[in-house]
């Protein structure tokens, strides 16, 4: 296979990951309202759109701030509007999508969890756009350092690389098999599975970027790591208080 993977496409070529990207997008959105007709989800419509407009705007926000301070030392190097909007990471998204979603529900005092019903939409989206990751090779900063071990592929240069997004893939896989058997038991409180694919996640997200290329910014340390030590507290404090309620109310 030749790296980047390209499509022709109305008389122009384009990248897997965008492509890919896109799909996954507009596959997990169909998932999405898919599993909240078949919920029978209430939510008013104020709720619903403040919601959305949290999640959007943290996870607009949150994925180019921090895709671009994963290296902060060549931010301002011949900067480019174009090279910051084009910098983006899941981890960011996901971590001011939160951050976007609790700010939206505390204006319309909504305090109800609202993360369960999206877990497995985006799990999928994530699962496609990996995909896109994977056969863009080394032409975009989503792919792994060098490596000797069994599992290195060539990825567009002459080292044998970590297929990172591979891995990805093979994780969110195996969350997607154990969040769906916890969430068939019915006994646990709403949100919990948002609150274990989140701490499972960035948990991951952690080690595997020990395996990426990075800027160190504490330690060795890069930017996602810092973030995800942050995203891993959180949910250790979240997930220990939603256990304590399930067990005072399951009395």
């Amino acid at each position: 296979m030749d790296f980047p993977v390209t499509f022709e496409i109305f008389g122009r070529t384009v990248l897997a990951h965008p492509l890919f990207e896109a799909i996954g997008m507009f596959l997990g959105m169909r998932y999405y309202f898919y599993l909240k007709r078949k919920s029978g989800d209430k939510l008013s419509f104020n709720t619903s759109a403040a919601v959305l407009i949290g999640a959007t705007a943290g996870a607009l926000i949150g994925s180019k701030l921090i895709g671009n301070l994963e290296n902060p030392y060549t931010l301002f190097e011949n900067f480019s509007i174009i090279k910051f909007w084009s910098s983006n990471t899941i981890v960011g998204g996901l971590a001011f999508g939160l951050i976007g979603v609790e700010l939206a529900k505390k204006i319309v005092h909504h305090k109800e969890s609202t993360g369960d019903l999206i877990v497995f939409p985006l799990m999928l989206a994530m699962i496609i756009g990996r995909i896109g990751c994977f056969l863009t090779g080394i032409y975009e900063e989503t792919y792994g350092i060098p490596t000797n071990s069994v599992f290195g592929m060539h990825l567009g240069d002459q080292y044998l690389r970590h297929p990172v997004a591979l891995y990805e893939i093979a994780f969110l896989l195996m969350l997607w098999i154990v969040l769906k058997y916890i969430k068939n038991r019915n006994t646990f409180t709403s949100g919990f599975i948002f609150q274990l694919f989140m701490f499972s996640y960035f948990a991951f997200r952690f080690f595997l970027d020990f395996i990426k290329p990075r800027a160190e910014i504490i330690g060795n340390l890069g930017t996602i790591q810092l973030v995800c030590i942050c995203v891993i507290i959180y949910y250790i404090y979240t997930i220990k208080n939603t256990r304590s309620l399930y067990l005072k109310y399951s009395k």
